[in-house]
């Protein structure tokens, strides 16, 4: 007798649907599981360690699956990529940057929020193009980046793994409150601005302690003390770390012992003090560099021929680069803050060489929202004395501790995120080889750089 269930057309029996269902997602799963095998590569770890050749790097999916010799890998089945001859490092980060096309110049001098998401992607695409596989942003129109941070997670736009702050919190009028709606001035009146800002669930909470008075600046207001040390509190109670916008010794210090996870620049001001930079071995705090932000005024009057460089031609439109060398040069030539910070630069190299020989953490930021800035601020820490290897932990590990995220990115290391950069030449003898960049890979996948 013929049921209704083998008539043509009709449907078909619940075991014999969920058989498919489990052949097909078993086809599948043998698809996506064929891993990504990097062959007879040396390997750069991040964490300081030597180099080590004659290794193979299994990926897979998003994460490292195996490290291993060489001579024991070669019966592995996968996509294999020949590493001959090649050197494969974590990517690269930048833990400060302010990412363009969130806040414009308002009519008044000051600053509003602005949403132009193709100069935020196209930036992006040049860290990206540059090695870079995170960064931080370290104050922007909240709605703006959180929501690039949001499309990132999710796989909607091509981009570096995204954390951000949002909105800056500090005093009204300090340095940083560009919208008025994360400012605060007593405590605990300032609970429901805080409460809000957790809300939107920011990776790192940025403060600013600057009075400024320094550098042909005027003066602004600045955070009471006792009043950043209970915001500390409360964020780090939500689970949440803290930076602190310092520039000089004291106001580093009033941060380090008012409970900050890290500083978010170099001490600028003047040189550090002996005790300052054993005081930062002893605490471990990071600090993040950021050089580039004031080297890059006098780098463009003195020599505008940098943008001729290969990642700055890739990042940069021809118009672009054409303004830069023609009006904005003239402008910042004219600038004392550029020949201020043209002086102060040598300076905070040296306090930065002087906390890393005290066993200082430093970490890679640039201040800035273009990728070839990374590859700058490592070379002015090499011009400062600081070994290309250590350099390297600088600008991968160091920022990963940072975010608190050292267990997931920021080395070679078994069970970590794939985020990888093979590179043709050695960067342990030399920063300026970082830039010799083979392929990318983030989250395990290869990307194409020729479309970014």
């Amino acid at each position: 007798m013929r049921t209704r269930e083998s008539e043509p057309g009709a449907a078909i029996p619940n075991w014999l649907a969920l058989l498919t269902v489990v052949l097909f997602a078993g086809f599948a799963s043998a698809v996506r599981a064929a891993p990504l095998i990097i062959d007879t590569v040396t390997v750069i770890d991040g964490t300081g360690r030597k180099p080590i050749s004659e290794m193979t790097v299994v990926i897979e999916g998003e994460r490292i699956r195996d490290i291993l010799p060489s001579e024991l890998a070669a019966n592995l089945d996968g996509q294999r990529i020949d590493g001959r001859g090649k050197f494969l490092i974590p990517g690269l980060v930048d833990m400060h940057i302010h990412l363009k096309g969130g806040v414009e110049d308002s009519p008044d001098g000051g600053r509003q929020p602005a949403s132009d998401r193709d100069q935020a992607l196209r930036a992006l695409h040049s860290y990206l193009y540059s090695g870079v596989t995170s960064i931080y942003d370290a104050g922007n129109n909240p709605d703006f980046i959180l929501g690039l941070r949001s499309d990132e997670r999710s796989g909607v736009i091509t981009a570096p793994r995204i954390f951000a702050t949002g909105a800056i919190v500090t005093a009204p009028g300090s340095h940083g409150s560009y919208f008025g709606d994360s400012t605060v001035d007593s405590w605990p009146e300032a609970r429901p601005t805080l409460e809000a800002h957790i809300s939107r669930k920011p990776d790192v909470l940025k403060l600013t302690l600057e009075e400024r008075g320094w550098g042909a600046r005027p003066m602004i207001p600045l955070l009471d003390l006792d009043l950043m040390q209970r915001v500390i509190e409360f964020y780090n109670n939500h689970g949440i770390r803290t930076t602190v916008h310092t520039s000089s010794e004291l106001r580093a210090r009033q941060a380090i012992f008012a409970g900050v996870d890290s500083l978010a620049h170099p001490v600028i001001q003047g040189p550090i003090t002996e005790d300052f930079a054993r005081l930062m071995g002893a605490k471990k705090i990071p600090m993040t560099t950021t050089l580039t932000i004031g080297e890059n005024y006098s780098r463009l009057v003195d020599h505008p021929e940098y943008l001729d460089q290969a990642l700055y031609v890739q990042a940069l439109t021809k118009s672009e680069r054409a303004r830069l060398k023609g009006e904005t040069r003239e402008e910042w030539s004219r600038r004392m803050w550029t020949q201020w910070m043209k002086l102060m630069t040598p300076v905070a190299q040296e306090n930065l060489r002087q906390i890393h020989a005290a066993g200082g953490v430093l970490v890679l930021g640039t201040d800035q929202s273009i990728g070839p800035a990374v590859h700058r601020e490592m070379e002015l820490l090499q011009q400062a004395g600081i070994p290309a290897l250590d350099i390297l932990r600088i600008a991968t590990l160091n920022g990963a501790f940072f975010l608190g995220r050292e267990g997931e990115i920021g080395s070679i290391e078994t069970g970590k995120l794939a985020d990888l950069v093979l590179l043709n030449t050695d960067p342990s003898e030399d920063v300026e080889h970082l830039k010799d960049i083979a392929l990318v890979i983030k989250n395990g996948k290869i990307l194409d750089r020729d479309s970014l």
